[in-house]
């Protein structure tokens, strides 16, 4: 890869932008194409980013010989069929959350990815930020003693549309799949780091939450996860307000209080407040590339030291994270079935 690892996009939409706009900046990759389902939408957006390919359609992508990795950042329901067709090309993946809209699969893309010997990460950026590995160290190095409750919450006000993917039951819509899935990685990573373990999964979990009268999806949901070390996770996230995102950590001998932990930034900073000091320390974590180039980066890394998985966010990991989303919208009735 000594031209940097050639990226190629399925998809034009927000979330495609961002990465593309990022990945300038990566310190090992560069985009190289684009696709999307016309012609002209992918001109133009190549003619945005410079020099990029511009394919009218996400098979024409997959074709083209230069395109070492795809990041695949169509409407969830949409992760299956582009993961395995990417696979089945020999492209190493790094697909949008949540990797499927159920456990099994996002089972079956794990597989064939192992199956065809390509690297295959979901696409959860904060893990590859350097705050949440600081945020694994502190609680494992006991700076707030014994971690014993956890709090993370992903919630927007975003009024009802019914055509628009957020409430739309064919388009994977609803809270859980599309924030929840935020607060339930915090968790199970935080947990994990108190035991030493890149994360764990909750013994007991019980979810609520209101849906949609029109779409049955759902608008807003809270859940109680308990993991096997005594830990209690208070899970929140929703489409209908009020906007919190944030998280925190309560241990027997203090508190850590996140404001970004999903979206750290160029310089992320959270407040350490120990039962034992008179004022509560600010810490500060730089980072070292945009957000969305740190996920190109780690995923090159992985690649260049000839590994198939990227650490901060493993298969297994999120196999664990699509089982307990799997369980809270099944709780609420919330099916995705054709």
């Amino acid at each position: 890869m000594s031209d940097g690892l050639q990226w190629g996009i399925l998809g034009t939409g927000t979330i495609a932008r961002r990465f593309a706009s990022d990945i300038r900046e990566s310190r090992t990759s560069r985009l190289v194409a684009i696709g999307s389902r016309a012609q002209e939408t992918a001109d133009r957006f190549a003619a945005e980013f410079g020099g990029v390919r511009a394919h009218g359609s996400y098979a024409a992508l997959l074709a083209d010989p230069t395109v070492q990795a795809v990041y695949i950042a169509p409407p969830h329901p949409q992760h299956l069929e582009w993961t395995l067709a990417a696979a089945a090309a020999g492209k190493h993946i790094l697909c949008e959350k949540p990797l499927a809209v159920r456990g099994s699969d996002a089972q079956r893309m794990v597989e064939v990815a192992r199956r065809r010997g390509v690297l295959l990460m979901e696409a959860f950026m904060y893990r590859c930020h350097p705050q949440t590995a600081r945020l694994a160290e502190l609680i494992r190095s006991g700076a707030i003693g014994e971690l014993r409750m956890i709090d993370a919450t992903f919630a927007v006000d975003f009024p009802f549309d019914a055509a628009h993917r957020a409430y739309n039951r064919e388009l994977g819509g609803g809270g859980i799949l599309d924030l929840g899935c935020y607060p339930v990685s915090f968790a199970r990573r935080m947990a994990g780091a108190a035991q030493g373990r890149a994360f764990v999964e909750p013994v007991q979990f019980k979810g609520i939450g209101r849906l949609n009268a029109t779409t049955h999806v759902d608008e807003y949901a809270a859940a109680v996860a308990t993991f096997g070390n005594g830990i209690v996770a208070r899970l929140a996230c929703g489409f209908a307000g009020p906007r919190e995102i944030c998280a925190r950590l309560h241990g027997t001998g203090g508190l850590i209080e996140i404001p970004t932990p999903f979206f750290p930034g160029a310089e992320a900073r959270f407040t350490l407040r120990r039962a034992d000091a008179a004022e509560p320390e600010e810490i500060a974590v730089p980072a070292p590339g945009p957000l969305y180039a740190l996920e190109a980066d780690a995923v090159a890394d992985a690649l260049a030291r000839g590994e198939r998985e990227v650490a901060a966010m493993t298969p297994a990991d999120t196999l664990g994270n699509m089982a307990v989303l799997d369980e809270w919208l099944a709780q609420l009735g919330v099916s995705y079935e054709c």
